[in-house]
């Protein structure tokens, strides 16, 4: 009876129904990719490429050996060529020539793989624009990849690469190259052929020197040689115009490079061993914003500094510097001055505590200021507080100031002597406000900065969303909980202070304010925050989130790349540990990236 009951188990249709074609690759998956043109292959756990995905536009599919009816979504003879095939994050060691095949392929993603070597047979791919390359155990680069004219992007990071051909220069439409975290040593002078190269990733090499035909690339607007062995970089650097961005941290420079880069916005040279810099490297900085120099030697800073008239950041941590120029109080745009770390004399710790405001207004009261005109004196007020209106400031500097007065309203006559003279700068820090003044608003075409630090405030009026021209708010040791949702309204705000509040949550309107570059939100008690909605944010660069409540970081945090520095210390989290923390922005977002679930 056994015997009978297993024949039962047979399945008598088994003849009627189409042969599998790989477990690994769905028949439906590639019949769908016949008419997309499109293949997603990633995280399958192949060890190779299945033969029938390289012959998918080669061999007749099985439906047309099958003698049926075809509706308008079934005719296989128009099918698309494949363009894109998406092969990441599996186990393949190998790719077959008869990759080749597939020769209308425009993307070929194959990183996050074990490939050791590859063959020949991509130089016949000749639409291709884009190949991911990262994350394998590459050692060399095949010169047939050179013949790829139309190539746009190739991503070679994280592999063993040791040097790159001569050809690579022959790759004339290349708009992004990253070859970082590998150990090449040198750097091929055809590199200059590059000319419609955008941005170049060298960083975490053996890089020793850089070429000089790097001075031909025009067009690159991000440059990353940081984590390599440079001593100096060649002059010709300045000969790249369009450059934006570029990065030398963790290398073994020792001076500041003299760069005449009419673009350079951001320059970071942290952890070098860089000990001065002249006038002569200031003067050339024309358009620079953000000027790291963090862990280096630096023991003065030149008087000229105020040659950077443009400068927002400055990030001077841990250097030698002992003393602090006047000068620097005079910078107009600069609203980060980081110094943590120098042994500065004359200068209380608790000043230093107290932010970049309170710092430059100290560093301003060392100038000697000049006397006014007799006529000048005639025209100032006295308000019943005593406190004198500088009508001079609101005149000249556009300056509304009204601070350290302990004052739970501002008087209405400082309004009226402001009426009329387009006030950039408000400055009521230090009082005892419970609301923000209603008659700010008067200021709504011309108000771009207001310090609101350390009073009472509960609550933040939606009025103040009526100041359009916004860019830097200071809210500093306040009592506020939230924000409201007209904040979204301030198109042109880019950085925001909100330290020592009663946030529990990370306010929700800073997430849809695009134009943001910094928000300070130190010692509150934020729980949680999102780095899907933090990603869209792509000009933030400083995030200060220390001495929170929280208790897990999202991995996805570390794919927010515009993120220069990051604070988190001070939260209850276990991970990452406080010796990552430790190291800096750098090593966080990387170790957060590398626990994102494949």
């Amino acid at each position: 009876m056994s015997r009978f009951r297993r024949v039962d188990k047979v399945d008598s249709l088994a003849g009627f129904k189409a042969a599998k074609t790989d477990a690994a690759v769905p028949y439906g998956l590639l019949k769908a990719a016949r008419k997309s043109g499109q293949l997603n292959l990633c995280s399958r756990g192949l060890t190779e490429v299945p033969q029938n995905v390289y012959r998918l536009n080669a061999d007749t599919p099985e439906e047309a050996q099958q003698d049926l009816a075809f509706g308008a979504s079934d005719r296989w003879w128009e099918q698309t060529d494949l363009t894109k095939l998406l092969l990441s994050s599996n186990q393949l060691t190998r790719i077959s020539d008869d990759i080749r095949l597939l020769a209308a392929l425009t993307t070929l993603d194959l990183h996050d793989n074990q490939l050791s070597s590859l063959p020949s047979a991509l130089g016949e791919l000749q639409e291709l624009q884009q190949l991911q390359l990262s994350h394998n155990q590459l050692t060399s680069l095949p010169v047939e990849v050179c013949t790829l004219k139309n190539l746009c992007s190739l991503t070679m990071q994280q592999n063993l690469l040791e040097s790159l051909p001569e050809e690579l220069g022959q790759l004339e439409n290349l708009t992004e190259l990253d070859v970082s975290n590998n150990h090449v040593k040198g750097l091929p002078s055809s590199l200059g052929c590059l000319t419609r190269l955008q941005k170049l990733n060298l960083c975490h090499n053996q890089l020793s020197c850089l070429p000089d035909s790097l001075g031909l690339l025009k067009g690159v607007k991000l440059l990353d040689c940081s984590n390599n062995q440079l001593t100096d970089v060649p002059a010709s650097l300045s000969e790249m115009l369009a450059l934006e961005q570029l990065y030398l941290r963790h290398n073994k420079l020792r001076l500041l490079p003299q760069l005449s880069a009419p673009a350079l916005k951001e320059l970071y040279v942290g952890n070098n061993q860089i000990e001065q810099f002249e006038t002569e490297q200031l003067a050339t900085l024309t358009a620079i914003s953000v000027l790291e120099l963090r862990d280096n030697k630096i023991k003065v800073l030149p008087e000229h500094i105020t040659l950077l008239s443009t400068l927002t950041r400055l990030d001077l941590t841990n250097n030698d510097i002992t003393t602090l120029p006047a000068a620097l109080s005079l910078l107009p745009n600069l609203k980060v001055l980081l110094l943590e770390g120098n042994p500065l004399r004359g200068i209380r710790r608790d000043l230093l505590t107290k932010g970049t405001n309170e710092l430059l207004k100290y560093l301003r009261g060392r100038i000697e200021e000049k006397p006014e005109r007799a006529d000048e004196g005639l025209g100032a007020m006295t308000l019943p507080s005593q406190a004198r209106i500088n009508e001079h400031k609101i005149k000249t500097l556009k300056l509304l100031e009204y601070s350290e007065q302990q004052a739970d309203d501002i008087p209405d006559e400082l309004f009226t002597a402001a009426a009329g003279q387009s006030v950039t700068a408000v400055n009521f820090s230090k009082n005892q406000l419970t609301s923000i003044p209603s008659r700010l608003v008067e200021f709504h075409s011309s108000l771009s900065d207001i310090n609101l630090g350390f009073n009472r405030l509960n609550c933040f009026s939606p009025n103040i969303c009526m100041l359009l021209q916004l860019r830097h708010i200071d809210l500093r040791n306040n009592q506020l909980s939230e924000l409201p949702s007209e904040m979204k309204n301030l198109t042109r705000l880019s950085s925001i202070i909100l330290n020592y509040n009663r946030f529990k949550s990370f306010p929700e309107v800073l997430y849809h304010i695009v134009t943001l570059e910094t928000v300070l939100l130190g010692n509150n008690q934020v729980g949680a925050v999102d780095p899907s909605h933090l990603m869209k944010l792509t000009h933030l660069s400083t995030l200060d989130l220390s001495n929170n409540d929280l208790l897990n970081i999202p991995p996805e945090l570390g794919l927010c790349s515009s993120l220069r520095c990051l604070s988190l210390e001070g939260n209850p989290f276990r991970t990452p540990r406080a010796a990552i923390v430790a190291k800096g922005t750098d090593a966080v977002l990387e170790y957060l990236r590398s626990r994102i679930p494949t």
